[in-house]
């Protein structure tokens, strides 16, 4: 029993891979530019840090300007 699960196993994983091969490189409808430029865009503004938001009327060094 034992021979026949290290041979299935194998198998197996060998069927599993050659499907997700075929569903890999199955054919994709051409993407649109336009969407796929905003898409990077959005990309792009997830990686910039965030910038605080500054309040009227305070200054950005508020503790310091406090001790002087």
């Amino acid at each position: 029993m034992s021979a026949l699960a290290w041979l299935a196993i194998p198998v197996a994983a060998l069927v599993l891979a050659a499907l997700w091969v075929r569903w890999a490189s199955r054919e994709r409808p051409r993407a649109d530019t336009h969407d796929t430029v905003l898409e990077h865009e959005r990309f792009k503004a997830a990686f910039e840090p965030p910038t605080p938001a500054r309040r009227p009327g305070h200054s950005r060094n508020a503790s310091h300007d406090a001790l002087s």
